[in-house]
């Protein structure tokens, strides 16, 4: 009988280790960042403020974030910092790539999801925000020019947006 539990607790973690799964990546080019789980139980995202240019930023959290919705003006990461941003890790430790459509926002926990309106055109696109910015005083959102594109404001570089939170 001795013999028989002794083999079962061995067994027993190579038998669960086989119950794993794995879950699909949510695009093709798989997202490196940490999960907002994750995130959210080592404190590195949830409400932790952050500095840019001496000015302290509170992030919110998901409670706060569920119900937001914010009007203003939209840019994207222009042309002359395509370069250095292309490839870096982004806030939330994704590589960011302007040929996908994703933001920057100074406040929303890291990632949302929101859906972004451009009030000229009422083209609109939901993206995901893995990133902090922008830190221009009259813009609430950066995006990527794949985004801006599909918003129709590449060209003119800002337009005027309404921002809606989705989910995380």
């Amino acid at each position: 009988m001795r013999n028989l539990i002794l083999a079962g607790c061995l067994l027993l973690p190579l038998a669960l280790s086989s119950c794993t799964s794995t879950r699909p990546p949510f695009s093709k080019r798989d997202f490196k960042g940490i999960s907002p789980e994750e995130a959210y139980r080592l404190g590195k995202i949830k409400n932790t403020p952050y500095i840019i240019n001496g000015r302290v930023y509170v992030p919110m959290n998901y409670e706060e974030a569920t119900a937001y919705e914010e009007t203003g003006m939209a840019s994207w990461y222009g042309k002359e910092t395509l370069d250095q941003h292309n490839g870096q890790p982004t806030a939330y430790g994704e590589t960011f790539d302007p040929s996908m459509p994703s933001a920057a926002h100074k406040y929303l926990p890291l990632p949302s999801l929101v859906k972004v309106t451009n009030l000229n055109t009422r083209a609109s696109i939901i993206v995901r925000v893995n990133d902090r910015g922008p830190f221009v005083d009259d813009r609430v959102i950066d995006l990527s020019a794949e985004a801006a594109k599909q918003l129709g404001f590449y060209e003119k570089g800002t337009a005027k947006v309404k921002i809606e939170v989705i989910s995380r």
